[in-house]
């Protein structure tokens, strides 16, 4: 087992995560797809460690299929993460953020949501995010990175989104918000493709092997 890694300080503003990991992985032979792994680490292990030596802090991981086995996997617990279980993921990506928002400190001056998939999210990107937000245009309180475009993961908001959105009816999610108020999201493009990469299905790895020349695998018990 690999050492606990303390983050290092965090940035200006006070930064917790979230990271959604409750999916059945039903493309990918109902496997959890944040156990493939990249240069020997998990994709799980890959997000927790960009986020924590970022310093965004605490950090909650939300869990649902398979939450017994990606436990197993011990990366939440190296990283000094915490999890939370959403007992109806099927719900969708709504439910479990509004969990894992729920488990996070209310006094956060931002959120990063990211997704358990993104292969080549790492430390720097957040960074850039996390600057990107701190000198976002005045009156947007959403950070959305965009490709020509197209919208990326992670995202990161103000803690007064965080409060709008658990404050409003069950259906209230980041998206949600976003369309409500459009005036308020800043769409930070930029040229990178790691921020609209995720791994949902067999293409998708691909994908990623043709980018980085790696290919993604499963640990054995989940290689069938």
């Amino acid at each position: 087992m690999k050492p606990l890694v303390r983050p290092t300080p965090g940035p200006a503003l006070r930064t917790g995560g979230l990271v959604l990991a409750a999916g059945a992985g039903s493309r990918m032979g109902h496997r959890p797809k944040c156990l493939l792994q990249l240069d020997g680490l998990s994709l799980l292990e890959r997000q927790l460690q960009a986020l924590s030596l970022a310093g965004v802090f605490p950090i909650q991981v939300v869990l649902g299929h398979h939450a017994e086995r990606i436990l197993q996997d011990g990366a939440v617990a190296r990283w000094a993460a915490q999890p939370v279980l959403n007992p109806q993921p099927d719900d969708g990506h709504v439910s479990s953020l509004r969990i894992g928002l729920r488990a996070l400190p209310p006094d956060l001056d931002a959120v990063v949501v990211a997704l358990a998939d993104q292969p080549l999210i790492n430390t720097p990107e957040v960074q850039a995010l996390l600057q990107a937000f701190a000198q976002r245009p005045a009156g947007t309180q959403l950070l959305q990175p965009t490709l020509q475009g197209l919208p990326g993961n992670p995202v990161v908001f103000s803690g007064a989104v965080m409060a709008q959105i658990l404050a409003g009816d069950e259906p209230m999610g980041a998206r949600q918000w976003m369309q409500a108020h459009p005036e308020a999201v800043y769409h930070w493009e930029t040229p990178h493709s790691h921020y609209h990469l995720d791994v949902d299905n067999e293409e998708d790895r691909q994908a990623v092997q043709q980018l980085t020349g790696q290919s993604l695998g499963w640990p054995h018990d989940l290689n069938r």
